[in-house]
């Protein structure tokens, strides 16, 4: 371990951290895990990423860095889950400039956030916004079709007098669907599905969308030049790609036949293609042809993330400073199957609860295991040279947070998601460790509220989790050969164990937490 630790040089703040003693916490372990996800959740609520991202001054708007006159020019337009609380608070900042709006969100949304209590988070009763609900199920249909035609219509409308914001967030994509006459809705559906079922990546789903809409790609920000542009956006994405969160409605990105006629090919599609599907890709001209003076668009859009699992992951580190533990962050990007995932948290727990030099066969392990989910060799040596120097220079309590979205294989028919296996499968590898608050705790949760069919978020676990279980009669092989983990945190000690935030009106994929106490150390 000290081999691989050795080719890295000391981060300069981490000296300065190092002598800095969190100040200490009567909160169990668990609770703290549960403060520090909530902070996670707060810090990309819809109408706060939206109000930290617009700064009102008097008849203007400054918005990462860029000035822009306000003069009754205002025209708003939105898609996503979150975009109704995002609309909300555009509302209050610049409403009086306000013409118009439309957003497309989720078929009862409006509904759900009254019975929830979420009064903030919906739109004034004289508002210049219309709502338009659609996507049930997250399925584009005609609902969210008719959306999206006006959405084009207003954007199209357009001068280049008007500033047009553009609020994005996760499951956008579905509520703005436009597909390219002659192409039916129903036939663009079924291509996408039918790609997505012989195994096509994100990027040749996301090229195909593209090629058969009339909005996505850069679709929309055509349609309203020569205005302004400015996309507020939440994302939902590893990476936060700008052309793959919705399919990049405002950026724009050329579409090739041939590529398209390549990925089908490959897929085995071409011969079972809709006519009106052919007729589309068989035309040599662009999507749509340019406005005059459009030869470069770039100068009319800006593009900004608001809200992503960096952000959430940041502002979760600041309140793990406040509960008496020292932030790290491994990464936002943690994705693969849960089965490599749970590991890695198991290794790297025992590796920093380790009271002697640990065995170099963990960080190897470890390194082995970082393709497989998502986090490059970088970050998990930077992690564990963090560990290391924590358990050695006795800096006490760690908070080792990330993020991402991992994916579990599905093998039998129970009810559950991927942040309750995860923590399952954890709880499984932290066998063997001490107990909480001599040992660690670990929390999965999904930002959105919602881990897969359940009423839960995700849940937490330690290494008492396998005796616990047995001692009440639940095998844990058997629910997660089932796929059931929401059932057994339901029957294991009063539910205690499952996270159960609610509805949150927001989605920045997962956040993983992994507490680890202050370690006596033993040097030989």
């Amino acid at each position: 371990m000290a081999r691989i630790l050795s080719l890295l040089q000391p981060q300069p703040f981490l000296a300065v951290v190092s002598r800095q003693k969190p100040a200490l916490c009567k909160m169990s372990m668990a609770s703290r895990s549960r403060e520090v996800f909530a902070a996670a959740v707060q810090a990309v609520h819809p109408d706060t990423v939206v109000r930290q991202s617009i700064e009102r001054k008097e008849d203007s708007v400054i918005i990462d860095g860029h000035k822009f006159t306000l003069k009754h020019n205002v025209h708003l337009v939105g898609f996503g889950k979150a975009v109704l609380g995002m609309a909300a608070e555009v509302e209050r900042i610049m409403g009086d400039h306000l013409v118009k709006g439309v957003i497309s969100v989720p078929h009862g949304i409006q509904q759900t956030l009254q019975q929830h209590g979420k009064g903030n988070l919906l739109l004034k009763e004289n508002s210049q916004i219309k709502v338009m609900e659609g996507a049930k199920h997250n399925l584009p249909d005609e609902d969210a079709q008719r959306a999206a035609e006006r959405i084009k219509q207003l954007a199209s409308e357009l001068t280049e007098k008007d500033l047009l914001l553009v609020l994005i967030s996760g499951g956008g994509s579905a509520l703005l669907p436009s597909p390219i006459p002659p192409i039916s809705l129903q036939e663009k559906l079924e291509v996408t599905r039918k790609l997505a079922a012989a195994g096509s990546t994100i990027q040749e789903l996301n090229t195909v969308r593209r090629a058969l809409s009339l909005l996505k790609g850069g679709g929309l920000a055509h349609h309203a030049h020569p205005a302004q542009v400015v996309a507020l956006i939440l994302s939902d994405v590893i990476g936060d790609p700008l052309d793959l969160i919705a399919s990049g409605p405002t950026v724009r990105s050329e579409v090739w036949p041939e590529e398209i006629l390549s990925i089908l090919e490959r897929y085995k599609m071409l011969n079972s293609l809709p006519a009106s599907v052919n007729d589309v890709l068989s035309r040599q001209s662009p999507r749509w042809k340019d406005n005059k003076d459009e030869s470069d668009t770039s100068g009319h859009v800006l593009n900004v993330v608001i809200g992503s699992n960096s952000v959430a992951l940041q502002c979760a580190g600041r309140r793990a400073r406040e509960l008496g533990f020292r932030p790290v962050v491994l990464s936002p990007g943690v994705c693969g199957n849960v089965r490599s995932v749970s590991r890695l948290y198991g290794l790297l727990a025992r590796f920093a609860c380790s009271r002697e030099e640990p065995p170099p066969e963990i960080a190897a392990e470890v390194l082995r295991l970082g393709p497989e989910v998502g986090v490059e060799s970088w970050d998990l040596c930077r992690t564990m040279q963090v560990l290391d120097e924590g358990r050695t220079e006795g800096w006490g309590a760690t908070c080792l947070l990330a993020g991402g979205e991992p994916t579990v294989e599905l093998t039998g028919k129970g009810r559950g998601g991927r942040n309750q296996e995860l923590a399952l499968r954890v709880g499984v590898e932290l066998r063997g460790l001490k107990l909480p608050p001599h040992g660690p705790v670990f929390l999965s949760g999904g930002t959105d509220g919602q881990d897969g069919p359940t009423e839960a978020a995700g849940a937490i676990t330690d290494a008492g989790l396998y005796d616990e279980a047995k001692a009440q009669g639940l095998d844990i092989d058997n629910f997660l050969i089932n796929n059931d983990s929401y059932t057994f945190f339901s029957r294991l000690s009063a539910r205690q164990r499952l996270l159960t935030p609610g509805l949150t009106c927001t989605n920045v994929m997962d956040v993983h937490v992994l507490l680890i106490p202050a370690i006596p150390i033993e040097i030989r």
